[in-house]
């Protein structure tokens, strides 16, 4: 069941969703600059070091938490379907896991769809990690990927496009509510309507349908639940259980297991979609706080 803190803000939640509905359509732009995935927006802490940087020609930031080992990075996908985020949106949340991770965190802003579709993103994710490895020269090992939601996605293809490369692999991942299958079509997608505060079968289709762009939902870059998941490195998965996502979690880490790799899947119980956000509530702190232990006890 739910803290107190997290059933405030579950409430919090619902009340925007209703007020949503007697809204007049707003821009993209509009969106964009309000895009708030789990209520308040928080700002990168004070004592966090912001450092904008190209990462092969990918814009982006490096956030370093006090104490962080610079030769440990963590790259961070945020989530918004393909369409939204920033580091405004999950700038906090990259940072409290450097935080208790110990590591530099390179925070991404790949390009977003409609404006540049898949695979874009796919394209800045995999330059960036080029960069991390050719341009400043880091192993494999001491480094880890982590997303939310899309992001999660994203991280997933990283991983699959580096193995069918032949290139070596970060040492772990970390994946939040991620997104890995945009043929919508797990059960959760019907089964959790009703008790999911934030997504709605439209909203997640159309997103995908802008990300897309005509190309193949069952592509393994763009559904990674449709790849060859053998080789791939440990992996974290964290999910809610109202959370239309939650299949999407569940059947990646059923068939990541079936493929030998070792997974970790955490399901919290009545926890919405990228409830890590949550920040002061128990379930993101205590979430974050494990996410901090499984990567430093894979990445050296």
């Amino acid at each position: 069941m739910p803290s107190g803190a997290m059933q405030d803000a579950l409430d919090v939640l619902w009340a925007r969703r209703r007020a949503s509905a007697d809204q007049p359509p707003s821009t993209l732009e509009e969106d964009r600059a309000g895009f708030a995935p789990a209520g308040p927006v928080h700002p990168v802490p004070d004592d966090v070091a912001v450092t904008e940087i190209g990462a092969g020609g990918v814009p982006g930031y490096w956030l370093s938490p006090p104490g962080s080992d610079a030769s440990r990075v963590l790259l961070f996908l945020h989530g918004g379907g393909y369409e939204f985020g920033s580091v405004r949106s999950d700038g906090e949340l990259a940072a409290r896991i450097g935080r208790e991770a110990g590591m530099r965190v390179l925070f991404l802003e790949y390009r977003l769809a409609p404006e540049h579709p898949f695979p874009a993103a796919v394209d800045d994710v995999l330059a960036a990690w080029r960069w991390l490895r050719v341009e400043l020269g880091l192993g494999a090992g001491s480094l880890a990927v982590a997303g939310d939601s899309a992001g999660g996605g994203l991280s997933v293809a990283l991983l699959v496009a580096t193995r069918d490369a032949g290139d070596a692999l970060p040492a772990a991942a970390v994946l939040m509510s991620p997104t890995v299958d945009l043929t919508s079509s797990g059960a959760s997608m019907t089964e959790r309507v009703d008790v999911d505060p934030i997504s709605t079968p439209a909203l997640l289709s159309g997103l995908a349908s802008d990300y897309l762009a005509g190309a193949d939902p069952k592509n393994p870059l763009a559904s990674p639940l449709y790849a060859s998941l053998s080789g791939l490195p440990p992996l974290l998965v964290q999910v809610g259980t109202s959370d239309l996502l939650l299949s999407d979690a569940e059947r990646l880490a059923a068939a990541a297991t079936d493929a030998g790799v070792d997974v970790t899947l955490e399901v919290g119980e009545g926890l919405p979609h990228v409830y890590q956000l949550l920040l002061g509530t128990p379930e993101a702190a205590e979430a974050t706080e494990r996410i901090g232990s499984f990567l430093r006890a894979r990445v050296p």
